[in-house]
Order: structure tokens, then C-alpha cells, then sequence
């Protein structure tokens, strides 16, 4: 697929992956749709693009159905077609066991990260069939096909992204639409402070000790390129790759190996 003079929709390109991916596709010749609750950060993708011609910006809570509606004939009127759809949006859990996390904070997480990228699927998916090849891209995590303890429900949400995804790419096979799933490991970006979850000191240096982060920018790189070669899966990092290998082999020993990797990042 070439990039150039095509238009995207990008969710949460107001920070971190999705920024970065809006950026590589503006450099790429691409025309692009940034989307995000985020206005602050939406204007400094914007201040980052030098003010691009190519850029449009726009507010929106993924998580209201009607709003994501609306906007889907917003972009369509302002762009005159959709070519891509890049859901990167999604927000993380505090760090607790499924028994300590409330009720509230559950509904947030599956409601940004799955019915928000369900509600942005269907929503444009008529926009996307047509007669040239167009691409869908869900960003689910490492989190959405192994257990992560203290992070038990945003793994679940990005299981439901998973395996939604992979029925979608089933339904589509026989369209002009490309479906690719994509398993970042950790990322460079500011998911924590985005999602509104406090990490305590001694289990922020916990974390920056036992893992190490790939840029967001390499991230943005490695999901451009496989939505371009139209992969299903695109596994972003060397420690969602390896985790997978691991998984699939050995279930139990490495979900044993995660928790107690995780121990001292939960409450």
C-alpha cells in the first residue's frame, strides 16, 4: 500500500504511539485524521507537524457511540474518503488485583478499549469497503494474550480487541479491506499518566528496572510497516516477541515467571 495521498484515522494521536504514527504518515505523504479526548495534546501533534496541511485535528471521547458516529461523517465530508483506520486509543488499570479494583474504574477500561474501538470499527467500516485496498489496525498489547497480574481487566479488554480483530480479518478476507493486530510490548509513552493511575516511587523504579521500553517512534515505525505489507500480526518489541514464543510453549511456567516479575508493582 502506498502511503501517499491516502487518509487516516488515527485514535489517540494526541500522545505517545498514536502521535508518532501520525507524524510518520504525514512524513509519508499521507493526509491524516488525528483524534483524541486530549485537545492540549492533539495541538502539540499539531505544533510537532509544523502545522501540516495534511493534519486535521479533532476532540472526541471514543466512548460515546454517538459522538464516534458523528464524527465518521465529520471526516468523511472533510477528506472525501477514509483509507485506513488506526486505532491506537486505550488507558491502563491502576496496579491491583481484579479483587481490589472497583467497579468504576472497569467500566472505564473496557469501555475505552474495547467498545471504543468497536464503536470507531463500525462506525467507519462502510467508509473503508469500497473498491481499492483500505486497512483497519487495532493496537491490542502484550496484556491481550497472556495474564499480567495487576493488570487483569485492561488484558481482558485487549483480549476482546484481539479476538474481535480476528474474526473482523475472517469477515474481510474476501474484501479489499486489510485487517492487521498489533502486540506492543513496553512502550515509551505516557499511558500512566494518560489513564490517570499513580504509580508509587518504589514501584515506578521497579518497573523502569526490569523493563526495558522501545522508543514510540520505533513503535510507530514497526506498525506502519506491517500495516503497509498487510501482516495480520505485528508483535512491536523484542519482549512481546519473546513472550509470545514463550507463551505459546510453556503457559503455566510463564505466567508463573509474570507474577512474580509483576509482585512488587501490585498494591
Amino acid at each position: 500500500m502506498n502511503l501517499k495521498e491516502k487518509v487516516f484515522v488515527v485514535t489517540g494521536g494526541g500522545n505517545g504511539i498514536g502521535r508518532e504514527i501520525v507524524l510518520n504518515l504525514l512524513r509519508n505523504g499521507a493526509y491524516v485524521a488525528a483524534l483524541d479526548l486530549d485537545v492540549k495534546g492533539l495541538n502539540e501533534t499539531k505544533k510537532l507537524s509544523e502545522d501540516h496541511e495534511n493534519l486535521k485535528t479533532y476532540e472526541l471521547n471514543i466512548t460515546n457511540l454517538e459522538a464516534v458516529e458523528k464524527m465518521s461523517e465529520t471526516v468523511l465530508k472533510d477528506f472525501g474518503r477514509v483509507d485506513g483506520l488506526i486505532n491506537v486509543a486505550g488507558i491502563i488499570q491502576p496496579f491491583v488485583s481484579v479483587k481490589e479494583l472497583d467497579y468504576g474504574a472497569i467500566e472505564r477500561v473496557m469501555n475505552v478499549n474495547f467498545y471504543g474501538t468497536l464503536y470507531m470499527v463500525k462506525s467507519f467500516l462502510p467508509f473503508l469497503l469500497k473498491d481499492e485496498p483500505t486497512r483497519i489496525v487495532n493496537v491490542s498489547s502484550m496484556g491481550g494474550f497472556l495474564p499480567v497480574p495487576g493488570q487483569g481487566i485492561y488484558g481482558a479488554s485487549k483480549a476482546a480487541v484481539k479476538l474481535m480483530t480476528e474474526a473482523l480479518y475472517a469477515e474481510l478476507r474476501n474484501t479489499n479491506v486489510e485487517v492487521t493486530l498489533v502486540f506492543p510490548g513496553a512502550i515509551g509513552t505516557n499511558i500512566t499518566a494518560n489513564s490517570n493511575v499513580e504509580v508509587k516511587r518504589d514501584q515506578s523504579s521497579a518497573e523502569n528496572s526490569k523493563i526495558k521500553v522501545k522508543p514510540a517512534d520505533e513503535a510507530a515505525s514497526e506498525i506502519i510497516k506491517a500495516m503497509v505489507k498487510g501482516k495480520l500480526y505485528a508483535y512491536v518489541g523484542k519482549d512481546s516477541k519473546m513472550m509470545n514464543f514463550m507463551y505459546r510453549r510453556m503457559p503455566k511456567k510463564t505466567t508463573n515467571l509474570i507474577a512474580k516479575k509483576m509482585a512488587s508493582l501490585i498494591e
